[in-house]
């Protein structure tokens, strides 16, 4: 279990337990365990996903990352419910064929990648029908005022002016276009990742505080807006 006691780590299980609670809703009529963790790395969503019974396939284009992933598979007894094969979302179709994944999590990726547009068409391409996707995007607007109360007020504007950059309309417009539906969608880090370390420590307790007041906000439009990640569950339909 990550350490609570660090902010980032909050965020973290606030995303792990909303992943788990969406996938219990979503398995309970797509009885399909095909797993491919785009972007994965060494496994931090992978493994969980293993241990649940899931048949996960991270595809990365790192060696070190795969190696890395490896060894832990390895370690936690996960071999044959979690691989790895080198690779990036222009391979995906090829790596695992067209309707062959029931999830497909990809997140912190559409940001790297050539073409977002084209990378949710190919992962809807792999997803079977009822088949959902995992999204995480970091936005725009938590970096801007991040930027810019640490000074950085330039790189701010490029920021805001940078037209790569993703916020919640242009994610789920990007999502939509693609084919599928969104299910629900949620701010991560939306107040944990503005808290101080400092202020974490201050007070025992205050870091389940935190949890609880991430999940409850998580779901605003408004907090949404602000948090450094969105997270986006859909559905192929």
């Amino acid at each position: 279990m990550p350490d609570l006691r660090r902010r980032r780590s909050v965020s973290q299980m606030y995303l792990t337990e909303l992943l788990e609670a969406q996938l219990a809703d979503w398995s309970a009529t797509h009885p399909g365990r095909a797993v491919v963790d785009l972007g994965g790395g060494t496994g931090g969503m992978a493994m969980g996903l293993g241990a649940a019974g899931y048949q996960v396939r991270v595809v990365d284009p790192s060696p070190d990352a795969l190696a890395a992933l490896e060894r832990r598979t390895a370690e936690q007894g996960l071999e044959g419910a979690v691989t790895g094969v080198q690779g990036d979302a222009g391979d995906l179709l090829d790596l695992v064929g067209s309707g062959n994944a029931d999830l497909v999590v990809c997140h912190k990726v559409l940001e790297v990648v050539e073409d977002p547009a084209d990378a949710l068409r190919t992962i809807a391409a792999v997803l079977r029908p009822g088949g959902v996707l995992s999204l995480v995007v970091a936005q725009r607007h938590a970096a801007v005022l991040t930027q810019a109360l640490a000074g950085h007020i330039a790189q701010a504007r490029r920021t805001w002016h940078d037209p790569r950059r993703f916020d919640r309309a242009r994610t789920l417009a990007l999502v939509t276009a693609a084919g599928f539906e969104v299910v629900a969608t949620h701010g991560v880090g939306a107040v944990a990742d503005h808290v101080t370390e400092t202020a974490l420590e201050a007070e025992a307790g205050t870091h389940v505080e935190l949890l609880a007041l991430e999940a409850e906000v998580a779901g605003d439009p408004a907090f949404q807006a602000l948090a450094p990640h969105l997270h986006v569950f859909a559905r192929r339909p």
